[in-house]
């Protein structure tokens, strides 16, 4: 084993650090990587990650088809620089997600110009078939956080008709080419032992094949602000995306169920989009006013709106780890999380540190928030007992150390 430093490209093929886990993960890995000593580089399409100034950055642009204020757009002529450009287009015209495709050719080929400039190649879930050229020349390393295939299936089953049915499987396609991929890398890293199990069921990877790291948790940023006031009634969530298997619709039909007995307020970290479930929900239950959502908010603020609130819920029908849950502990905020995927094994038993429902029970979930808000001593200590499995199980250099004991198993 090498004991020499790393020279590291880290691949993302979107990297909004306020917009889902990828973003994170990219920034804090990256910054602990290059703490222990090693050198990386990122390369990532649009959006952009917010990256600290050790690491640096080699944007791979696309033509931006989602971007937040113009989804779904046509590109001018102009824009149309080759090949990987038109297919990008033309995918997204059959109602099929490119980028993680179109992502791992372009960065195929700018690494194939640099070949010896890298020790190993990590690829953030894009699961491209670029990545089998690369792994031809230099090792590569892929983390799945957990199976796209299972969005796929939760967001079939809860469309309504045989036409969106239809869509949906158009548009998640990739995850065929995501699972084929996987079974030829030699190493996979993963974020749980549930996500573990769900990778080798539904992309059939060999259980040898796989790693389990967990994610991390910056604890001296996300911390508990005694200088701020607990709003009372107060609930916090952070939903990245308006997808099922986030369950923000159940969280929203508790919370109407909590208004009927005690005031309260729901504040979301995400955007809200004017036309959807989530919109419907908040109208169907009345529930304009009573729901905030705060959007692009940084992480300070983020911290800050954990400090203002009495309870955070997770409502997931289903994840991965959960990003939002390690920060909520870290923060020592009472919380609710339901039983989907790694969750029980990111916060550990029901009554420990969070209050556990199972997935799409609302009435569940709002008896666990009225417990809690009417609880302020078993608040305090589902906080404290959070605060602490979070400093203890989750640093980002803890993932550092085992990720790079990955990159050095692929170079052997």
């Amino acid at each position: 084993m090498s004991q020499r430093p790393l020279r590291i490209a880290l691949l993302s093929y979107r990297g909004n650090p306020h917009s889902g886990g990828q973003g994170i993960y990219v920034r804090y890995l990256s910054k602990a990587l290059v703490d222990l000593g090693h050198d990386v580089e990122v390369f990532s399409g649009q959006p952009y990650p917010s990256l600290h100034e050790d690491v640096r950055l080699t944007k791979v642009a696309s033509l931006d088809l989602y971007r937040s204020d113009d989804p779904f757009r046509r590109p001018a002529r102009s824009e149309f620089r080759d090949a990987i450009d038109v297919a990008e287009y033309g995918l997204m015209c059959l109602a099929s997600y490119p980028e993680p495709l179109t992502f791992s050719l372009r960065v195929a080929r700018e690494l194939a110009k640099r070949v010896g400039e890298f020790d190993v190649v990590h690829d953030n879930q894009s699961l491209g078939y670029g990545l089998l050229r690369l792994q031809h020349v230099v090792p590569v390393v892929a983390t799945i956080h957990h199976p796209c295939s299972i969005d796929r299936t939760m967001a079939v089953a809860n469309a309504s008709g045989w036409a969106k049915k239809m869509t949906l499987r158009r548009w998640y396609g990739f995850t065929k080419m995501q699972a084929r991929v996987a079974r030829r890398l030699s190493r996979i890293v993963t974020v749980s032992s549930a996500s573990k199990d769900d990778i080798i069921r539904e992309f059939g990877v060999p259980t040898d094949n796989i790693t389990v790291v967990h994610n991390g948790v910056d604890t001296q940023l996300f911390r508990p602000l005694s200088e701020i006031r607990r709003i009372p009634g107060r609930v916090v969530t952070t939903a990245s995306s308006d997808l099922p298997l986030k369950g923000l619709v159940h969280l929203i039909e508790a919370i109407a169920k909590v208004r009927t007995e005690r005031d309260v307020s729901l504040v979301v970290i995400g955007k809200r989009k004017p036309r959807g479930p989530i919109a419907d929900a908040i109208r169907r239950f009345d529930l304009e006013g009573v729901v905030a959502f705060k959007t692009d908010i940084d992480d300070l603020g983020i911290v800050e709106e954990y400090a203002r609130a009495e309870v955070a819920v997770v409502p997931s029908l289903y994840e991965g780890f959960s990003l939002p849950a390690i920060e909520a502990m870290s923060c020592g905020v009472g919380l609710v999380t339901t039983t989907g995927g790694a969750l029980p094994e990111v916060v550990g038993p029901a009554g420990h540190c969070s209050l556990h429902v199972e997935p799409g029970d609302a009435g569940a979930m709002a008896t666990a928030i009225i417990r809690l808000l009417d609880d302020p001593a078993l608040r305090g200590a589902l906080g404290e007992r959070g605060r602490e499995r979070a400093k203890s199980r989750y640093t980002w250099r803890a993932a550092a150390q085992r990720t790079v004991q990955e990159y050095e198993a692929v170079r052997c």
